[in-house]
């Protein structure tokens, strides 16, 4: 009998699963005692800035705690005081705005005799018409016959066929029975804030050995990580909090002020909804918006009112989110976008509003587990705004999704920050090699293997074009007078020629750097795959100095050894260099590669082999001619090669 074997990973897989069920069950079952912890934490972490400030002047930990605390909340309560009160003035005067709405309404819908209501009214007849019931049918004779004259007849039978009903009257309620009614809906509430406000003191007076208690469960043998995790997270959540409430705060004050200006009754109970909505990630601001617009289309006749409202809310809110929040808020949170509106969804189905305004802290916090917590990686890929894939990986990815579109727009989204020859390196080659490793395990299919080459030959055509027009390999702010920002007519002198060692994939790196050879004057040129007979005959023919053998390892590495050999033994005068893209063993297991073998030099890069060339063509210029060479000259050259600078 056969036993199946779980693998490792499986049950790694499964055991998070399970895992992750069980804490989302606990959150959601456990969360009349979750919600008041979560809210104390963040209390928390808003106020000790503060708290931690009072302490350096010396006032004490416990009076600085309850002090910050006592402040905070009467803040809170003058505010909640006199929102209230203009609430309960607008559900006074509500009934007075019914003729205005009306009037707006008519404005909008258009006259009685209009299209739009005509079409109205039709479709409500033809609403009544189908849901109207059928007439019932006439009643059928009763059976029962009347009582004769003179029969006797039991007067109980009449009583029971109309049964005599009774009010009762409800004894009235007593002033305590008063008192919860009136407050019930608010011992809710209230219980939670009195449970929130005494952990929150609690975590204030003992956050030192609170954090030093966490520390000790996760072990001493993670001393490291967790202080780390600890830092990281309570920098970016006080940070966070802290200056999250002053934008708010800011943006209540000036949207209030911008009503009063604009004479919109009760304007602080809209600024601050406005400020507290903003709580919400992306429809709070809309919400809070949509009030004071509410209230101008109630009192005001005209529309002038409702659009400057609007425009208030619209300038406000584009000026904080694209100007002052990004200065203020500095290192972003690392939160994706799409991350914030999953987690606003997420903890509001778990918590309710209360979750929602909560749910980008908590995610701030799932995320710095991810980054210092190596079981929970995965937090951080889901939840970061970080590149989950690297430039070569991510172009090598749109290669086989065959978006020739994106691709470019991914090599020149780098070109605005980084050279031509760093392109080259850092994010052509490296995608070759992924193409080289899929094609050699059968992993890549014939028409995106065609597609890969045959549109990387395109780019780098493309490439070249874009780079002479932005100046990237001869810098255009060096002077024109300076001899190193000109190509050096004598370099043409030396003739270049790059062989591919194998595949086409060595065939495109050997056009890389043709093209960055010719732009810093070289006379350098490419040869196509071909037998090695007749690219040992375009040797001669192109009486070639230098020559460039260009292999992508690993699978290339034997035929440029082969090659290598075979030159040396043709053109023993032939100066031979060999470019071993990307080895992973780096240049010293390079050079041991071909250790046995004729080279002059061996690079894994286009950089190192444009210093590697400098060097070789100042050699050959020196024997050839040595008063005309200037040693500088080459090795300006060579820096143009890589796309930088002299």
């Amino acid at each position: 009998m056969v036993r199946s074997k779980t693998s490792p990973a499986s049950l790694n897989t499964l055991v998070t699963l399970i895992t992750i069920a069980l804490v989302i069950a606990a959150l959601y079952f456990g969360r009349e005692v979750l919600i008041p912890l979560a809210l104390a934490v963040v209390f928390t972490f808003l106020l000790t800035p503060v708290v931690s400030r009072l302490e350096r002047l010396r006032l004490g930990r416990i009076p600085s705690a309850l002090l910050v605390l006592l402040i905070a909340l009467s803040a809170i309560g003058i505010v909640g005081w006199l929102a209230t009160g203009e609430l309960v003035e607008i559900t006074r005067q509500l009934p007075g705005y019914k003729a205005n709405i009306h009037k707006k309404l008519q404005s909008i819908l258009g006259q009685k005799d209009g299209d739009f209501n005509k079409a109205a009214s039709t479709i409500e007849e033809l609403n009544q018409g189908l849901t109207k019931a059928p007439a019932e049918p006439s009643a059928a004779p009763s059976r029962r016959q009347a009582p004769a004259k003179g029969s006797s007849k039991d007067p109980a039978a009449g009583s029971a066929e109309r049964p005599l009903i009774v009010n009762v009257a409800a004894p009235p309620l007593t002033a305590i029975q008063q008192v919860k009614t009136l407050l019930g809906p608010l011992l809710g509430p209230l219980e939670t804030a009195g449970i929130v406000i005494i952990l929150a003191l609690f975590m204030l007076v003992k956050r030192k050995d609170l954090r030093d208690r966490v520390i000790r469960l996760a072990g001493k043998d993670r001393l490291h990580n967790m202080t780390k995790a600890l830092d990281d997270a309570a920098c970016r959540l006080s940070r966070f909090l802290l200056v999250q409430l002053i934008v708010n705060a800011s943006y209540g004050i000036l949207f209030g002020l911008g009503l009063y200006f604009l004479n919109v009754p009760h304007a602080l109970l809209f600024g601050v909804l406005g400020g507290l909505l903003r709580y919400v990630p992306y429809l709070g601001t809309m919400i809070g918006a949509a009030f004071p617009v509410a209230m101008a289309i109630a009192i005001f006749p005209g529309w002038t009112q409702v659009i400057l409202v609007f425009a208030l809310f619209l300038v406000l809110e584009l000026t904080i989110a694209n100007i002052l929040e990004p200065v203020l808020y500095g290192a972003h949170t690392g939160i994706s976008s799409l991350a914030i509106l999953v987690a606003a969804v997420f903890w509001a189905g778990l918590w309710g509003p209360v979750g929602l305004i909560l749910s980008t802290p908590l995610t701030l916090c799932l995320l710095v587990m991810g980054r210092h917590v190596l079981q929970l990686k995965f937090l951080e890929i889901a939840l970061g705004d970080e590149p989950v894939l690297s430039p070569e990986a991510n172009l090598y990815q749109r290669l086989l999704a065959m978006d020739q579109e994106e691709v470019g727009d991914i090599a020149h989204a780098y070109l605005k920050e980084q050279q031509l020859g760093d392109l080259y390196d850092t994010v052509l080659i490296p995608a070759l090699g992924f193409a080289e490793q899929d094609r050699h395990t059968d992993v890549l299919d014939d028409d995106k293997e065609k597609f890969v080459y045959n549109c990387t030959r395109e780019l780098i055509e493309e490439l070249v074009e874009h780079a002479s027009t932005k100046s990237i390999l001869l810098d255009a702010t060096l002077p024109v007078d300076d001899p190193a920002a000109q190509p050096d007519f004598q370099l043409s002198s030396v003739s270049i020629l790059c062989l591919p060692a194998r595949d086409q994939s060595d065939e495109l790196v050997a056009r890389m750097l043709t093209q960055l050879l010719q732009r810093a004057g070289y006379r350098a040129q490419f040869l196509p795959i071909n037998a090695v007979d007749d690219m040992l005959e375009q040797v001669a023919q192109q009486k070639a100095s230098i020559v460039c053998v260009s292999a992508l390892p690993p699978f290339a590495t034997g035929q440029a050894r082969s090659l290598c050999k075979r030159l040396h033994a043709r053109y023993p005068s032939l100066r031979v260099v060999v470019g071993l893209w990307n080895y992973d063993g780096g240049i010293v297991k390079a050079q041991e590669r071909f250790e046995s073998v004729y080279t002059d030099c061996v690079a894994t890069s286009l950089a190192d082999v444009s210093k590697q060339i400098g060097q070789l063509t100042e050699a050959i210029l020196l024997l050839e001619e040595p008063a005309a060479v200037v040693p500088d000259r080459t090795d300006a050259a060579a820096t143009r090669i890589e796309g930088r600078p002299a």
